[in-house]
């Protein structure tokens, strides 16, 4: 499939294979749209248990040991079943893992999760880092989830987040960014080279649509409940407030949840995946994207995507932050695939968001 020695992200094909080879565990048969261009989907299992915090086990124990002094009660999901907003859960997951020595993991929330701030993170035995699962691991897979903003029903085989397998180190140098950018024009705008730093920079538009001025939506705070695996299926205004532009800057409120846009259109080959991480701390203290893979293809003129923008998922910390039109706000890291995927990100691939502007997750229709 490929020599030990190769670093890269997984494609497709060869994380069909791992199912295949029993290093991916799977408690059933995989759903058919399961395995993305550069990820697996993560189910969850049957139970959720309500713990009293968010917790990592540490090297000395398992996940499951914590939940002996953690669980305040369970919560079956075979049926369905509602998380609500600000309390923490802990779900094993239908996936486990069998890895050998020179492949790791990393996990995020899917694009959808992520914009309806369910904060969920990755947990695996004697973890010391969340998202992270580390070269050799063998063992099960849980899920950290909170809802922040609206309480959410899901059930056994929900798909909240994502799971990334990696053979040594694949992201890329700075160089090799700048060399990317200039042949393949990664993001739609000029970048020097002491602009690429630990990926390429995003910045946030403010100035809003031509048309109607709209820059982004906040989350209204007293919502119904809101079903994972139902897109179309509410009412964009019993959920979000619209917002405008007016001076090209916006306050963000402690405790608000806000769906912005980037200024610049996002382009991934079909050779290479990206994950959007935190700009740098020292510029402000608020969080974007809480869901950050993106997968090959994703804004190619090839795959339908010219003009594909990055949905901000943004949340202030503890004090109003001001923002403004052009801030970066995050960067897109770019690293290499071991293989060209058979399944590109808007060919062939169900894409929600291939093509996007400014967009909330599938589960809102305006009428």
């Amino acid at each position: 499939m490929y020599k030990h020695c190769d670093a890269g992200a997984l494609a497709s094909q060869q994380i069909k294979q791992l199912i295949a080879d029993g290093v991916i565990g799977l408690a059933n048969q995989p759903d058919a749209d399961q395995i993305q261009p550069a990820s697996l989907d993560l189910r969850l299992g049957a139970t959720a248990y309500r713990v009293r915090s968010s917790f990592l086990p540490g090297k000395e124990r398992t996940v499951a040991e914590c939940l002996d002094n953690m669980t305040m009660h369970s919560v079956d999901l075979s049926q369905g079943a509602v998380l609500e907003k600000s309390c923490v859960y802990i779900v094993p997951l239908q996936e486990s893992l069998n890895l050998p020595a020179h492949l790791s993991a990393a996990g995020n929330p899917k694009s959808s999760t992520g914009r309806l701030d369910v904060f969920t993170r990755l947990i695996t035995d004697h973890g010391i880092e969340f998202e992270q699962v580390p070269a050799g691991y063998q063992g099960p897979l849980y899920a950290e989830i909170a809802p922040l903003t609206f309480s959410v029903l899901v059930r056994e085989g929900s798909r909240l987040s994502q799971l990334r397998l990696r053979s040594g180190v694949s992201s890329i140098s700075d160089a090799a960014h700048l060399d990317l950018q200039n042949e393949q024009r990664l993001v739609d705008r000029e970048l020097s080279e002491s602009q690429v730093k630990n990926g390429v920079p995003v910045s946030v538009d403010l100035c809003g649509d031509k048309n109607t001025g709209l820059i982004g939506y906040r989350a209204k705070r007293h919502s119904g409940v809101v079903d994972m695996d139902k897109p179309a299926a509410h009412k964009m205004a019993d959920y979000w407030e619209p917002l405008y532009a007016s001076s090209k800057q916006l306050i963000l409120d402690p405790g608000e949840f806000y769906i912005l846009v980037s200024k610049e259109a996002v382009h991934v080959p079909f050779d290479y995946a990206a994950e959007m991480v935190a700009y740098d701390t020292l510029v402000g203290e608020f969080r974007v994207h809480y869901a950050g893979f993106f997968d090959p293809g994703f804004g190619a003129p090839e795959a339908g995507g010219l003009g594909s923008k990055a949905v901000l998922e943004v949340r202030s910390f503890d004090v109003p932050f001001l923002l403004e039109d052009g801030q970066n706000v995050g960067r897109l890291v770019y690293e290499k695939m071991l293989q060209t995927p058979d399944r590109i990100y808007g060919q062939g691939v169900p894409s929600n968001y291939q093509a996007q502007g400014l967009k909330l997750s599938k589960h809102f229709v305006t009428d």
